[in-house]
């Protein structure tokens, strides 16, 4: 009779970082031109690609008729 394999030990996990509570990942699938523009973007305005990405989703909400949620 086969030994069953062992159970992964969820201890070693990392743990969620403390900024991430209360936040769900959103991502998407694109060239890798996209991701060097925002870099790029991010590293001469001294902020995070994440930011950059916050005051877009903001500036989508707005045209979209609906209320800013992401940078204030």
């Amino acid at each position: 009779m086969p030994t069953p394999s062992p159970k992964p030990d969820i201890s070693s996990r990392k743990p969620t970082l403390n900024g991430r509570k209360g936040t769900k990942l959103i991502g998407g699938h694109f060239s890798p031109e996209v991701s060097t523009q925002l870099r790029i973007i991010a590293a001469e305005e001294g902020t995070t690609v994440q930011s950059l990405l916050g005051e877009a989703l903001d500036d989508l909400f707005v045209k979209k008729g609906r209320s800013r949620i992401v940078s204030g």
